[in-house]
C-alpha cells in the first residue's frame, strides 16, 4: 500500500521488518494467555514436557505477517487470493489444535486438497503452465498434470512442515533458510515487496518466545501455514523443484514419517522399522542429542545444501 502512497522505495522494506517484529513481539506477549493450552504429545520423545504452555501462537504471527504485507508490499489479485489462503491454512489448523477432540487425519487432508486447489488454479491462471527447470531452461507442462504437481507440491509442503514441528524452534529455524534462500535465489531483496522477509521477520520474533525452554508452541496454527508459506514462494519463483534441496532436511524429518505410516496403512509394507520417525525424535532418543543441538545441526545442515545451490 505504501508504495502507492508515494513513499520512499529505499526505506519501506525497513520499515515493514521492523513493523512485522515489535508487532509480533507486542501481541505474542499481549496474547500469550489467551491461547489454547498443550496436552503434550504421548507419543513424541519429550512430548509432556510442552503440556500447559500456550499453543496456536501462529494465529498470531501468520495475521502480523498478512498485516505487513498489505501495508508495505505491492498487491495485486493474485498476492491477495495467496494471502486468503495462508490466512485459510492457519484457521483450519487453529481450530484443530483448539478442538477437544482432534480433526480426523482425512478431514485436515481434505481440507489441504481444497486449499491447495485454490492456489493450483490460482497460479496457473496468472502465470500459465511454463516452468523452469533447475537451470534456465524452460518446460511447459499440460495443464491439468501441472495443476496435479502443484496440489501435490503444497500438501506434501504443508504436512512435512507440520510433522517438522517437534523441537522448540526446529521447524521455525528450518523454514526461515528455506524462505531466505528462495529470496536469495530469485533476487527479491532488490524489487518491490518481500514477502519472504516479512515471514521470515515474525518468526524471528516468534523464535523470543520459543527458543528453548520455550513458553509457547505455534501449533497447527502456524505449521501448516508456513507450509503453504514455503509452497507458495516455491511456486513464485518459477523453479518449484528448487523446494526439494531448499526444504531437504523437512523433507526427510518430517516425510519419512508420512512415507511409513502411508505404506504400512494402505499397502501394508513396513519400513524403517527400527527408526523412529519423525527423525528428530531419532536422534534425540538414540543418539542423544539435546533440542539445542538438534536445531543447530538440522539448521546447519540445511544451510549448506542451500549455499551449495545458491553457489
Amino acid at each position: 500500500m505504501l508504495y502507492f502512497l508515494g513513499f520512499d522505495q529505499t526505506y519501506i522494506p525497513l520499515m515493514g521488518a521492523l513493523f512485522a517484529f515489535f508487532e509480533t513481539i507486542i501481541f505474542m506477549k499481549a496474547f500469550e494467555d489467551k491461547l489454547p493450552h498443550d496436552q503434550g504429545r504421548e507419543y513424541a520423545v519429550e512430548g509432556s514436557l510442552s503440556r500447559g504452555k500456550a499453543r496456536g501462537a501462529g494465529l498470531i504471527f501468520v495475521p502480523v505477517y498478512i498485516l505487513t504485507s498489505l501495508i508495505f508490499d505491492v498487491m495485486n489479485t493474485e498476492k491477495i487470493i495467496y494471502l486468503a489462503v495462508i490466512c485459510a491454512t492457519m484457521l483450519t489448523g487453529y481450530f484443530d489444535d483448539a478442538s477437544d477432540k482432534p480433526w480426523s487425519e482425512y478431514l485436515k487432508g481434505a481440507l489441504d486438497l481444497g486449499l491447495a486447489a485454490v492456489v493450483g488454479g490460482t497460479y496457473l491462471c496468472f502465470n500459465g503452465n511454463s516452468f523452469m527447470l533447475l537451470s534456465s531452461f524452460a518446460v511447459t507442462i499440460p495443464y491439468p498434470l501441472a495443476f496435479i504437481l502443484i496440489v501435490a507440491l503444497i500438501w506434501i509442503s504443508i504436512n512435512v512442515t507440520n510433522c517438522t514441528d517437534g523441537v522448540d524452534g526446529l521447524s521455525a529455524t528450518l523454514t526461515m533458510i528455506t524462505l531466505g534462500s528462495f529470496m536469495v535465489f530469485s533476487g527479491g531483496i532488490f524489487t518491490k515487496g518481500l514477502p519472504e522477509l516479512y515471514f521470515i521477520v515474525v518468526l524471528v520474533a516468534y523464535l523470543w518466545y520459543n527458543a528453548t525452554p520455550s513458553r509457547m508452541l505455534m501449533g497447527d496454527a502456524g505449521s501448516r501455514a508456513m507450509g503453504m508459506m514455503i509452497a507458495i514462494t516455491a511456486l513464485a519463483s518459477r523453479r518449484p523443484l528448487l523446494f526439494i534441496p531448499f526444504a531437504l532436511v523437512m523433507i526427510l524429518d518430517g516425510g519419512l514419517g508420512l512415507l511409513k505410516v502411508a505404506l504400512l496403512r494402505f499397502l501394508k509394507i513396513k519400513i524403517l522399522t527400527k527408526v523412529r520417525c519423525p527423525i528428530h525424535d531419532q536422534v534425540r532418543k538414540v543418539n542423544g542429542w539435546s533440542n539445542t543441538q538438534v536445531v543447530f545441526r538440522f539448521a546447519i545442515i540445511q544451510f549448506m545444501i542451500c549455499l551449495i545451490f545458491l553457489l
